[in-house]
């Protein structure tokens, strides 16, 4: 190891001087390396949708867009990200299962792919909304299947669910179709988990899920335009895991693909990837404030936490295992590991972004790196909890650095707020 941690050749001292701590640091090269592999390996008739959810960052959605990948929303804010990062309609799917009727609406005004649907209701009103447009919807339904698929680390179908409708509602509703006239249905989607490191599980699923779009597009009707097998391939973070086997789960999906694409060869074939795509090319960089023992243990206390990284902190199957860490600004080879606990600034004992945690000897100004973050990080974390606001993103591309966010400053978060008018606080005190 060097004596300090570069990126694309640059220290990421450098970095932490330049732009200050907490940040989250992307490595562009790996974001594309990534999504590279899985076009050169996988059959190409499976389209690659980047699931913005993970890192809904707009510098982060157009350079995976510009690398061949597509776009899969799941709000307002999200689609406005997809289309300013570049990408068109044809190339966005709105998935959700509250969708808004604002968001529906503008579902339809941008003309994308599909809105995939998640409840009876729901088709109601896309109906509806259509109708006053005088179009017809695309939608694809999401399905909650009879079956689950083992191996997930967090189970989204299969069992009852708020996502998507049950595989026997829509089979016993053969009519569903022509019941709204303004809505064209055109496809399905299953999403059964997230997190899933077991190649043979994935391609049960994808299997499944194509015998499953077979049967409720005979059974209902309508010409299966669009199959979406969901994702959920996972990343491993925690002692004991791999990381799938690319090759192995491409020999495994290929055959799949083929014969169903074979059979159906004007139909689009989607998968939804954030996490896969991003979390091996993010790292969460914090400075140490101060080093401490309290009854026996070491505690590196951090200008970083779980307000900008609850993920590494316990979210489903994340509870109470560290993500993989390691100490960037020097190389601490010749040092003897030690137990730290490693925390942050917040008022609450749940900001521990690790626990006994095997690093070298810590020191006050050390930086210290959450690796693997690049997915569900400052969005997927209480950010204004004590009114911290989001770190700075930085995004290293072709060997230089992008500030594709800057940090929330006190000014920026207090400007949302509206005080009281004087005459309101003019009131009798009953303060004795």
């Amino acid at each position: 190891m060097s004596e300090t941690f570069e990126i694309q050749g640059t220290p990421v001292t450098e970095l932490a001087q330049a732009y200050g701590t907490p940040f989250f640091l992307y490595d562009g090269d790996a974001l594309e390396g990534r999504l590279r592999e899985l076009r050169e390996l996988l059959d190409p008739r499976l389209q690659i949708f980047f699931s913005l959810k993970a890192n809904p960052n707009v510098a982060i959605c157009a350079l995976l867009h510009a690398h061949g990948a597509r776009a899969e929303v799941s709000s307002l804010t999200e689609l406005r990200t997809a289309r300013l990062a570049g990408v068109t309609g044809p190339d966005i799917i709105f998935l959700g299962p509250g969708k808004s009727r604002a968001e529906l609406a503008a579902c339809l005004d941008e003309q994308i792919a599909a809105i995939v649907c998640e409840s009876l209701q729901e088709l109601a009103l896309i109906d509806e909304l259509a109708g006053e447009r005088g179009v017809r919807a695309p939608v694809a339904l999401r399905v909650n299947p009879a079956f689950s698929v083992k191996g997930s680390g967090l189970t989204m179908g299969g069992k009852p669910r708020q996502f998507g409708i049950d595989e026997a509602q829509l089979l016993a509703d053969p009519g569903l179709a022509g019941r709204f006239p303004h809505v064209r249905l055109m496809g399905v989607q299953v999403y059964m988990g997230t997190r899933i490191l077991s190649e043979n599980a994935i391609a049960e699923n994808t299997e499944r899920i194509f015998e499953l779009a077979d049967r409720l597009s005979a059974a209902l009707g309508f010409e299966a335009e669009l199959v979406d097998v969901g994702g959920g391939l996972g990343v491993g973070y925690f002692d004991g895991e791999r990381d799938l086997d690319l090759p192995d789960l491409a020999a495994r999906l290929n055959p799949l693909i083929a014969a169903f694409a074979d059979r159906h060869p004007h139909t689009r074939l989607v998968m939804e990837l954030g996490r896969y795509l991003t979390a091996p090319a993010g790292t969460y960089v914090a400075r140490v404030r101060y080093v401490k023992t309290s009854l026996g243990e070491r505690f590196a206390v951090t200008d970083g936490g779980t307000h900008h990284h609850m993920a590494a902190v316990g979210i489903g199957s994340f509870a109470k295992r560290n993500f993989p860490m390691a100490l960037l600004n020097r190389s601490g080879a010749e040092d003897t590991p030690e137990d730290w606990n490693i925390t942050g600034p917040l008022c609450t004992p749940n900001d521990t972004l690790a626990k006994k945690v095997r690093l070298p000897p810590l020191r006050q100004g050390d930086l210290i790196g959450v690796l693997r973050s690049g997915a569900y990080g400052p969005t997927a974390s209480p950010v204004h909890f004590l009114g911290h606001g989001y770190p700075a993103e930085v995004l290293m591309l072709d060997g230089r650095p992008h500030l594709i966010r800057e940090p929330d400053r006190p000014e920026d978060l207090l400007d949302r707020q509206r005080p009281l008018p004087p005459e309101a606080l003019k009131r009798p005190t009953t303060l004795s």
